[in-house]
């Protein structure tokens, strides 16, 4: 039996087949003829903490389902297939004239697997890649391949975890390709607090990361040059701290060290004091932990299981080494962001039960429901998603 795990090891899967399927007719395929009563799952690149990709019985791998279909710098869209890594994506759409308005800061995650699970960077005016989704083809769960463009499914579709089909192309509205200045600095972390609203909005994209032993706080702003420099790579910075270079190789930073990760997202304006209690209580309770907590923002977007449903959004990440034990220390600052208002990322750890996360999202029953009608033997959940979907 083959053996999956995902990558901080946190997840370990043991499904009965994985398979790699080289087209969407291979997909469709292997979903119209799985047995009755077994599920088929999709594996990314294992960026989510939680067991939300594997099943006991099919794991798919789209690796093999890579590159770009088709781009329009005239319209701003591009479609690209579903596996295809995100670092590759953003190389491919820069090729084309090119890029996303917005990235996190980790690009190794198959495309789909980004979409699905709501991967965002910082920037109070960006949504989360999921919003840039404006058309798919999907796999249904009778095996059938349907093209999905200005429906009312796209607000469920854009952030579902492979709940109502298998992504395997999709197309997303992108913006001409353009160059960032990112600048980092370090300060300690009640200066950081005290200048946060300024920085926010002094900046197009700002975060934190606030290290607990030395209190000190690591910010960093990304923006827009003005005018791109000419030639296929602008020129470096003197400055320390400082870079200067195209976007999709300015966003990603290298993350050499495993770890595992909760995070919520809060309304807005109750990040600050959201992240006030946080620290007090690692201060208090959890004084060996290294690892930062990141500060983000979030604009507000119309996905029905987006964590920034409705509202414009802060989100706060806790982290921990991945050799060392983590579920006591994220237990223990969990009720402060439900307290909060939070909700979680699906790709990282939390609790919540369905009532819990049927109260925190408004649009999560109707949710329930659209998956229930489009997979009626739930032939794409798994035994995590069952719980929390059925």
């Amino acid at each position: 039996m083959p053996t999956w795990t995902n990558w901080s090891g946190s997840v370990v899967a043991r499904p009965a087949r994985i398979l790699a399927p080289a087209s969407e007719d291979e997909v469709a395929a292997i979903v119209r003829e799985a047995a009755p009563g077994t599920t088929v799952r999709v594996a990314g690149s294992g960026h989510s903490f939680v067991p939300v990709v594997p099943g006991d019985d099919t794991l798919l791998s789209l690796e093999r389902l890579s590159g770009l279909l088709h781009a329009d710098a005239a319209a701003g869209r591009a479609t690209l297939l579903a596996g295809t890594r995100l670092c590759d994506a953003t190389h491919l759409l820069w090729e084309r004239g090119l890029a996303l308005p917005n990235q996190g800061d980790v690009d190794t995650q198959a495309l789909a697997g980004a979409i699905a699970t709501g991967t965002h960077g910082t920037g109070p005016a960006f949504g989360s890649i999921s919003t840039r989704l404006v058309a798919a083809r999907v796999v249904t769960a009778d095996g059938s391949l349907l093209d999905i463009e200005n429906s009312a499914l796209l607000p469920a579709l854009r952030v579902s975890l492979g709940l109502l089909g298998i992504f395997t192309r999709v197309t997303l509205a992108c913006i001409p390709r353009y160059a960032l200045h990112e600048r980092v600095w370090r300060r300690p972390i009640e200066a950081c607090l005290d200048a946060l609203d300024h920085d926010i909005a002094a900046n197009e994209h700002y975060e934190f990361f606030w290290f607990p032993r030395s209190d000190v706080a690591e910010s960093k702003a990304l923006n827009t040059v003005d005018e791109t420099p000419p030639g296929e790579e602008p020129p470096a910075l003197d400055g320390p701290g400082e870079r200067l270079g195209w976007a999709h190789r300015i966003y990603p930073s290298v993350r050499d060290l495993r770890f595992n990760e909760m995070e919520y997202a809060v309304p807005a304006e109750a990040g600050p004091e959201c992240f006030r209690a946080i620290r007090q209580r690692i201060n208090e309770r959890h004084p060996k932990v290294a690892w930062p907590v990141e500060y983000r923002t979030l604009a507000a977007d119309d996905a029905w299981l987006s964590p920034a449903f409705g509202r414009p959004t802060v989100t706060l990440s806790v982290h921990q080494a991945a050799e060392r034990p983590y579920r006591e220390f994220f237990t223990d600052l969990e009720p402060i962001f439900r307290e909060f208002g939070g909700r979680p990322h699906w790709g990282k750890f939390h609790t919540c039960t369905r009532a819990d996360l049927a109260a925190m999202y408004p649009r999560f029953d109707d949710f329930c429901a659209l998956r229930q009608r489009l997979d009626p033997a739930g032939r794409f959940l798994s035994p995590y998603l069952s719980s929390l979907f059925t």
